[in-house]
């Protein structure tokens, strides 16, 4: 049977969202300058925020609790007020830019509505999932939304069920190896990978290379074509 269900992810494969991340880092890094180097400030946040995501999740609101406690970490009881109503105006900041599309997107989903039902399948926070995707006014090319709070193999199963398609009838295509391909390709479905320039360090993992449903892709106005070369080939078996 040929892919019906073609899962997509959000940030930083239809919009920009690490190259957010990655000014409001270097920033916090400059207003912690009078307490640690900013190669030590930087490193401390990472780990702070990896270590927090059990209790936080995914997303710009547990990244500013995040910069707080590591700002406190780094500067103790000198931490001046200041600093801390700077740091939650970055993360004011980060919440409200305007959304930056990824180029060729509209032209790419064009292609792809033609070809199965679109899923939106992200994870992160909620309310700012559900605004970026309205600001980008994408929302009429999905059959569903899906924002969820990590991807596990069980997540892209229960949602393949869902929506009435067995794995293998399903391709997931995103810029996160850890989230986007490999535990989709544990559930069983087709995964294409769509680098981004920068990556996330948590997200980052071995690319599975020589699995027969993988495959790796320059953009993803490519994705339509691969998909048109699975559905021309009789490789559709459960």
């Amino acid at each position: 049977m040929p892919i019906t269900l073609i899962c997509l992810d959000a940030d930083d494969t239809l919009w920009h969202n690490e190259t957010y991340f990655r000014r409001t880092s270097g920033l916090f890094a400059d207003l912690l300058a009078p307490f640690a180097d900013r190669e030590e400030a930087l490193r401390q946040l990472e780990e702070t925020e990896h270590r927090n995501l059990g209790a936080y999740g995914y997303g710009a609101k547990g990244y500013v609790l995040s910069m707080i406690e590591t700002a406190h970490a780094v500067a103790g009881e000198r931490l001046p007020a200041e600093v801390v109503g700077r740091v939650l105006a970055l993360g004011k900041e980060m919440l409200s830019h305007p959304v930056e599309m990824l180029e060729g997107i509209e032209a790419a989903l064009d292609d792809l509505d033609e070809r199965g039902r679109l899923i939106l399948l992200t994870k992160g926070d909620l309310w700012h999932q559900e605004a970026k995707l309205a600001a980008s006014g994408l929302g009429d090319y999905f059959t569903g939304v899906e924002i969820v709070s990590d991807k596990k193999p069980e997540t892209y199963a229960r949602i393949f069920e869902r929506y009435g398609a067995a794995p293998h009838e399903a391709v997931m295509a995103g810029n996160s190896m850890r989230s986007d391909i490999l535990p989709a390709l544990e559930a069983g479905a087709w995964a294409a990978y769509v680098p981004f320039e920068i990556a996330w360090s948590h997200e980052v993992a071995d690319a599975p290379d020589g699995h027969p449903r993988y495959v790796e892709l320059k953009s993803l106005s490519q994705l339509a074509g691969w998909i048109d070369s699975l559905n021309s080939a009789e490789r559709f078996q459960p």
